[in-house]
């Protein structure tokens, strides 16, 4: 199975809360192929800190900053500056990644 052929969850219903007709069958991720190409911006935060501009120039390598997150404390996942989970890093192949452990449901 391919990532485009993943099941999509149900929804209560089609654009703007239009039923779903029942002869559209399954959806999958395939689906949403027309979406594929659109460019996102995704962040994965630390920790933050404040600093001042003449503190921050006279940084140099092996300067350790303090951030507002305790080490092991989940990272934040943001796309296109939006909030949507928190993670761990993990290194794989002996490179840095992010596993999602918590997806957040945005209100609108």
């Amino acid at each position: 199975m391919s990532n485009t052929d993943l099941p999509l969850p149900e929804m209560e219903g089609g654009p703007g809360g239009a039923p779903v007709r029942e002869d559209e069958g399954p959806k999958s991720a395939s689906d949403l192929e027309a979406v594929f190409d659109v460019p996102v911006s995704v962040s994965a935060v630390l920790g933050r800190t404040k600093i001042e501009v003449g503190d921050l120039m006279n940084l140099k390598p092996g300067t350790v900053l303090e951030l507002d997150r305790r080490v092991g404390e989940a990272i934040d996942i943001y796309v296109n500056d939006r909030l949507v989970a928190r993670g761990e890093v993990v290194l794989v192949d002996e490179k840095l990644g992010v596993t999602m452990t918590e997806i957040i449901k945005s209100e609108r």
